[in-house]
């Protein structure tokens, strides 16, 4: 839902933004590296410290440059593989340094090891959910499903959560609870929305395995 609409309506609004960095000769290149720095830099060293609503604003800054970035390949008619392939690694270099930096709070001064465990949970989650994808589509499936929890989801909900939590800091009493539940929310969702990838290719491997074998190469007839 997320990819669906909010991408369009940021795309939207940060086209003119895109425009003026073109102008001014930055590369889409470039901004996906600087928004991927700023993301970890701002995770690894708020989110230790529990500094969480000032790291979320750090964050939240340059994430946004997961948008920029295409928005600008586009207005350039630069679209390629390599881009492609360095937003795609580089979004999960930040995703890991999120949930990373919140595992390092638990670790260590949140002193909670089973949130510890739930925040690596949907670090890790996360990152096989993305290569489920990855892996189906580069054996040739479509993998047609909208999982309950992806990429966007799982940064809204724990940025969010995140800094609100945050807040406990300037005297707003009880709030930090957002941020555990949302990391339980994330990472149950993260399991279905792996449980539903899973099942639709297994579905969509039996089903292209099928088509082979009634097709006239699978039946050995001549062509």
């Amino acid at each position: 839902m997320l990819n669906k609409y909010a991408r369009a309506f940021f795309t939207r609004v940060l086209t003119p933004f895109a425009a003026f960095l073109i102008r001014r000769g930055v590369s889409p290149d470039t901004v996906t590296l600087l928004g991927t720095a700023g993301v970890v830099a701002g995770a690894l060293v708020f989110y230790p410290r529990g500094e969480f609503f000032w790291g979320t604003v750090v964050i939240t800054l340059f994430v946004f440059s997961d948008l920029v970035d295409g928005n600008m390949a586009r207005q350039l008619g630069r679209s390629s593989r390599w881009g492609a392939f360095l937003d795609s690694t580089l979004d999960r270099v930040a995703d890991g340094a999120v949930f990373g930096g919140l595992a390092l709070w638990y670790a260590g001064r949140g002193d909670d090891n089973m949130l510890c465990a739930v925040t690596l949970f949907c670090l890790a989650s996360g990152q096989v959910v993305s290569y489920t994808k990855a892996r189906g589509e580069a054996i040739g499936l479509p993998v047609a499903v909208n999982g309950l929890v992806e990429r966007a989801e799982r940064l809204v909900i724990s940025l969010v959560a995140a800094g609100f939590s945050g807040l406990h800091k300037f005297g707003v009493p009880g709030i930090q609870v957002l941020l555990p539940i949302a990391l339980w929310i994330v990472a149950v969702g993260s399991l279905v929305t792996l449980v539903q990838r899973v099942v639709t290719i297994r579905r969509e491997a039996a089903e292209a395995e099928a088509a082979a074998e009634t097709s006239p190469q699978g039946t050995g007839a001549a062509s």
